[in-house]
């Protein structure tokens, strides 16, 4: 059987994060070692608009700014997942107007020219236009496909309608509801839906996702690491990523 290599992120800023560039680089350090093809389980059906967030540091100053997409409301912002949060125009030429104090002109350049109407599509068209994504299949946790041929699981999210969008609702205690914060939870009404709806909570993504993907080698992030049940998948070697320095900001020095 030949090697599948696989790590799994969700959309973490339109410039990725450190740590997605290191998973990147030891992917493809195992598969120069072992072989194999090279899977990016994508996981946009997150819907915490805090991944996107992308920490630049000031080309002259080295100062780190923060930015991250506008929402076009609050119930988008908080629950829509975020293959369907939508992108809006006047926030990409506010943000585009920002990005020469951080970013070499080049990746301002792509930044402009990228159309994606959705949060999930902007990220990826970005990593894709710095050519993180050359030889690598992307496998989408909201592409209905991969939904329908995934295992069950017990713990899930289903993308309901709410108030004019759609929203990521939890299901718990054989309810539909959206956590409000702290103990607090709004119950949907009652509503009929099928796999092609689901997307796996964090302790059941694992099983959901190999149960497509078959992959014989995970990269584990350092957060992965801590609450992965590596017993669910013994046919999985698990490695872990290569370590970076400031892992949590966006990463912008690939070469020319």
């Amino acid at each position: 059987m030949s090697p599948v290599i696989c790590f799994g992120q969700q959309p973490c800023g339109f410039f990725p994060r450190r740590f997605l560039f290191a998973k990147f680089q030891t992917a493809r350090r195992l598969q120069s070692e072992i072989g194999g093809e090279i899977v990016f389980f994508y996981h946009d059906s997150d819907h915490d608009p805090r991944e996107t967030r992308t920490t630049l540091r000031h080309r002259k100053t080295g100062e780190p700014f923060e930015l991250n997409f506008a929402f076009a409301n609050p119930i988008q912002r908080k629950f829509s997942p975020l293959y369907l949060k939508r992108v809006l125009p006047d926030w990409q030429a506010r943000t585009a107007l920002q990005l020469p104090a951080y970013v070499d002109r080049r990746w301002v350049e792509l930044f402009r020219a990228t159309t994606a109407t959705n949060v999930a599509d902007f990220c990826l068209a970005m990593y894709c236009g710095m050519g993180l994504l050359e030889g690598i299949r992307v496998s989408r946790s909201s592409d209905p496909e991969f939904r329908r041929a995934a295992c069950e699981v017990s713990d899930f999210f289903v993308d309901v309608s709410h108030e004019g969008e759609i929203v990521r609702a939890r299901r718990m205690d054989g309810a539909l509801k959206l956590h409000k914060g702290g103990d607090n939870f709004v119950t949907l009404a009652h509503m009929e839906f099928g796999k092609e709806r689901i997307s796996p909570a964090r302790d059941t993504r694992l099983r959901w996702m190999q149960s497509v993907v078959h992959c014989t080698h995970y990269v584990a992030g350092a957060g992965e690491q801590a609450y992965l049940d590596r017993t669910e998948a013994p046919e999985i070697t698990f490695v872990n990523r290569e370590t970076i320095d400031r892992s949590d900001e966006a990463y912008t020095e690939l070469p020319a």
